[in-house]
């Protein structure tokens, strides 16, 4: 047994069909407005247990350095996981079809009222609870930077590095991910190589 009273040998849920993918992913896509990396990590790990927090934070890294939407990348990798090219268009489609509905029908609210003032404040004000939503995140994936082969102290390092890259010098992604991603994947191969 494991600490969180689980079977490690048990099998893990996972989803029934593509179905299952379609609307599970569905609800995750209606759920994120703004900010859908908790939601995603609520879903899949906490509720459905579909993968474990370790197993989490692996695929959305590598989903973050894939182009296109992180979220995106993410649901095409779970979905190809369980039911090959078939689960990938489900939990694509699932990730697109109904939140395309709903953006459309917003924007066509939004440009009736978008010179209103209290349209603007809520705009700004939700940028502040996705800011919120974000650093909140990486709060609670933290803990898995306990077990990671560099330790606590070098992690803290690196998002250091990669905070001030962005906030301080104002670095793109497109040049903070290569260097200090790059730092990270050579520091980290060097102490598992064998």
């Amino acid at each position: 047994m494991t600490a969180a009273g689980t079977d490690p040998a048990a099998p893990r849920p996972q989803p029934r069909d593509c179905a299952d993918l379609f609307w599970s992913f569905t609800w995750l896509a209606l759920q994120g407005f703004g900010g859908v990396l908790a939601v995603v990590q609520r879903e899949l790990v906490e509720k459905k247990r579909w993968m474990t927090n370790d197993e989490f934070v692996e695929d959305w890294a590598v989903a973050q350095i894939m182009p296109g939407p992180n979220v995106v990348n993410l649901s095409i990798m779970i979905g190809e996981r369980y039911f090959g090219w078939r689960g990938a268009v489900a939990a694509l489609a699932g990730m697109l079809t109904f939140p395309l509905i709903l953006v459309l029908a917003v924007a066509v609210v939004y440009a009736q009222f978008a010179s209103q003032p209290a349209v603007a404040g809520a705009l700004r004000g939700m940028g502040a609870v996705a800011a919120g939503l974000i650093a909140g995140m990486g709060l609670k994936l933290s803990s898995t930077l306990r077990k990671h082969p560099l330790g606590l102290v070098m992690c803290v390092v690196l998002v250091a590095l990669t905070v001030i890259a962005m906030a301080v010098l104002r670095w793109p992604l497109f040049w903070t991910l290569p260097s200090v991603g790059l730092l990270a994947c050579v520091l980290t191969w060097r102490k598992i190589a064998p």
